[in-house]
């Protein structure tokens, strides 16, 4: 039985020109052994499986080449090509700093490096070449013990360094040598390197499944050439696209299309049953959400030609990625991107990440229509599941009293909307007979803003725009229906301190202006609270109508109004110590005195 090769050492470049997807780094290197401009030490850079190795051990073997091709490369026929061909080099040491990183293990490397090249006496231009792999590996010890010969070698002495972390290199180092930075292979080239080695082993490969294998390498075309080989064992000498996102669990581009078909469609249901098919399948979650994101991200690179090339598949998959885009508004790409980004981030901290998963593909199907402005989220989401809108749920139509008396009640309250209001529906609902008579009432009388209803409206849009102190009905006349109870400064100072707390959570400033002071009664319909300061007089001077309307509702009175006054009383000025602020915190929360107590604390 013939032994096995795997294809990563089977293909692996033996020229120049055979190294995938660095051509400029393979370009300098024959240009300078062309004009014999040779570094005497050369650090190669970049992560694995980029061919850094590789391409030390061409140029290694290129150097002593006695027969160089026209284009500059070794011709594997002298006599120290066939050496180095038959893994019996005199002149070429290959160290592995991972294993030999002592410093012994230099010094005895720094010794060799004083007997001259052993094809020098055929070869005047021969050259000692050292390799040493993964370099970051060797202590420091080895590093400043490698340093001076690393620095002043002799003229037939190249240093050839090849490292994954060149962050790990001492700076003395790194300024001693030439440095190349290998980069990530791109997806087509690994692509084409892979078809080529198909075609040799005569294995039927389709472009997509070369494509998804060169993606799953990460850049890295070892990695590719291994993933090819264990496909080949699983697939045989036919090697499709399915067999390929089988044997790797990659989620299939068909699942992404589908579902940014339902997602366009505003099929939350259809969405929700694709992504519990990808569940049963056994694929994760969190990679059907990043996957998801870079499904968008391809639709966005698509819808324009300049940025096709960005795209990373092969010529079907392209295909199919250039016809969705067309049908994907840019704002709803953008938005999709910006929610599902966030899916990403608090997936693994969340507590129910399934759900968390459903209700993202919730929202992008709503997307969609808030883009193109016809539906509302409420109307979307409920005709989705087949149910009605929520603005079609029926709702009994209020009797001519009932409105005569909320048309009464309108003056006076102000309550706090939590929605905003169509004011075409709420002149559409009104009953016919209301409307007639209104109609003729306040034709004469009523100024055009009142007939039209805007002032009462904008009460409910804009709280800030009633008066809270209109307690008149249209007529000017005093609205005898509301209670006007008498109260206490008591009972003012309790209905003030209910209302401090109740906004505390949400506005902490109003709230700690309200505690610094009491409200004082004048008298029964004039209130008076002296505010410390012009910020606290704004905040409160905000809030004025939530606030008169608590006091009303707890006080039972609507017969009053409130003044804040900003206390300009010059007193005697006082330069407060640390012990007074602690005094006044400690009346404004007494617990802080407990904590003081607990820890210890000095005050400073």
């Amino acid at each position: 039985m013939e032994n096995f090769v795997v294809s990563a050492r089977k293909y692996r470049p033996a020229l120049f020109n055979t190294v995938v997807g660095q051509s400029s780094i393979t370009t300098t290197l024959k240009n300078a052994i062309r004009s014999n401009h040779l570094a005497q030490a050369f650090l190669f850079c970049g992560p694995r499986g980029v061919g850094k190795t590789t391409c030390a051990r061409i140029l290694a073997k290129t150097i002593n080449c006695t027969n160089l091709t026209s284009e500059t490369e070794a011709c594997n026929q002298c006599e120290s090509c066939t050496s180095f061909n038959q893994g019996q080099a005199i002149d070429i040491y290959e160290l592995d700093a991972a294993s030999n990183n002592s410093v012994d293990d230099i010094r005895n490397l720094v010794d060799t490096v004083r007997i001259p090249p052993q094809l020098m006496e055929s070869n005047s231009n021969a050259k000692k070449v050292y390799v040493i792999d993964e370099v970051h590996m060797l202590s420091a010890a080895a590093f400043n013990a490698f340093l001076k010969t690393l620095e002043e070698p002799p003229r037939y002495a190249i240093f050839i360094l090849a490292t994954t972390e060149r962050h790990k290199i001492l700076p003395t180092i790194l300024s001693r040598c030439q440095i190349f930075n290998f980069n990530r292979i791109q997806v087509d080239d690994i692509a084409g390197h892979l078809a080529y080695i198909a075609n040799n082993e005569n294995v039927i490969a389709d472009p997509d499944a070369l494509h998804i294998i060169a993606q799953k390498a990460d850049g890295a075309l070892r990695d590719a050439c291994s993933i090819f080989d264990q496909v080949v064992s699983f697939a045989g000498t036919n090697l499709t696209y399915k067999a390929v996102i089988e044997n790797l669990n990659v989620l299939d581009y068909e699942y992404y299309f589908k579902m940014t078909d339902h997602l366009l469609a505003d099929q939350i249901p259809n969405a929700m049953l694709v992504y519990n098919d990808i569940l049963s399948n056994g694929f994760d979650g969190h990679t059907f959400v990043a996957g998801l994101a870079e499904h968008f991200r391809n639709l966005l690179v698509s819808k324009d030609p300049q940025t096709l090339q960005l795209l990373e598949a092969g010529q079907n998959i392209r295909e199919r990625y250039k016809e969705q885009a067309m049908h994907c508004p840019p704002i709803f790409l953008l938005r999709g991107l910006s929610l599902i980004t966030k899916c990403d981030v608090g997936y693994k901290s969340a507590r129910n990440p399934r759900l968390l998963a459903e209700f993202m593909l919730m929202q992008l199907c709503a997307l969609n229509g808030q883009s193109s402005g016809e539906k509302k989220n409420d109307e979307l989401i409920s005709t989705s599941f087949n149910q009605a809108p929520l603005t079609q749920i029926p709702t009994a139509q209020p009797t001519v009293s009932q409105h005569a008396s909320a048309e009464k009640n309108d003056e006076v309250s102000t309550p706090t909307p939590t929605t905003s209001i169509d004011t075409n529906q709420v002149v559409a609902e009104k009953p016919a007979a209301v409307v007639s008579k209104e109609e003729t009432q306040n034709t004469s009388s009523a100024p055009s803003w009142k007939k039209s209803g805007v002032g009462k409206i904008n009460q409910f849009t804009n709280p800030t725009a009633a008066k809270t102190d209109d307690v008149a009905t249209s007529n000017g006349q005093p609205d005898l229906s509301k209670p006007r109870e008498p109260f206490t400064q008591q009972a003012l100072e309790q209905a003030w301190k209910v209302y401090a707390e109740k906004v505390k959570p949400t506005n902490l400033n109003v709230s700690s202006a309200m505690s610094m002071n009491q409200p004082r009664k004048v008298s029964d319909t004039e209130l008076v609270f002296h505010v410390l300061n012009a910020a606290a007089l704004d905040s409160l001077t905000s809030r004025k109508t939530d606030i008169m309307t608590h006091l009303r509702e707890h006080l039972r009175n609507y017969y009053f109004d409130l003044r804040f006054e900003l206390n300009k009383e010059e007193g005697p000025k006082r330069i407060y110590t640390d012990q007074d602020r602690y005094d006044r915190l400690v009346e404004l929360n007494p617990n802080l005195a407990k904590f003081k107590q607990q820890f210890d604390l000095d005050i400073y």
